[in-house]
């Protein structure tokens, strides 16, 4: 079956598919297997990944029309285009050189009983000393690289999914 034959529906399940699988490997495999605790944008990312699955997930229940599928889709590009921003950002800090990293701040945890959300917010998105280490790498690319990776595909998948024509001619 060729690409272009794949139903709308079949495209946003694919798209929630690969989010999920995402998340269980991060969690399932990184965070409980290997003990890497996530960073605070570590965590911004994995909720980028279940804003677009939940997106997704809405497309292909819903299985709209071409204008509705185009806003699912529009909906999943922008959720992606936020998630890769933090995971560029993440990436930007892991190469900074070492007297350059910002200093480690106080645990997500700590920020949100304390602080207002807004202000804990704008610390998450700036990141800390925590998001600049590499704390493990599979075939020379970092975890945020991966998720960069990641996002930049799920784009790739949502403009598709917003510009192609359905139903493919024969």
């Amino acid at each position: 079956m060729s690409l272009t034959r794949l139903s709308p529906r079949q495209v946003f399940f694919a798209l929630v598919a690969l989010c999920a699988a995402s998340i269980a490997v991060a969690y399932f495999f990184m965070q409980q297997y290997l003990g890497l605790a996530p960073c605070p944008l570590c965590m911004t990312q994995r909720a980028f990944v279940v804003l677009l699955a939940a997106f997704a997930l809405l497309g292909a229940l819903h299985n709209p029309g071409q204008t509705g599928r185009r806003i699912y889709a529009g909906l999943c590009v922008l959720a992606g285009l936020g998630g890769a921003a933090v995971a560029g950002r993440h990436v930007w800090l892991q190469h900074l050189p070492p007297e350059e990293v910002p200093a480690c701040g106080p645990s997500l945890e700590y920020m949100l009983d304390t602080l207002p959300f807004a202000e804990t917010l704008q610390i998450v998105l700036m990141g800390d000393g925590n998001c600049a280490e590499t704390m493990w790498t599979f075939m020379g690319l970092s975890i945020p690289d991966q998720t960069l990776l990641l996002f930049l595909v799920l784009i790739a998948i949502s403009l598709w999914q917003a510009v192609r024509r359905w139903p493919a001619a024969a």
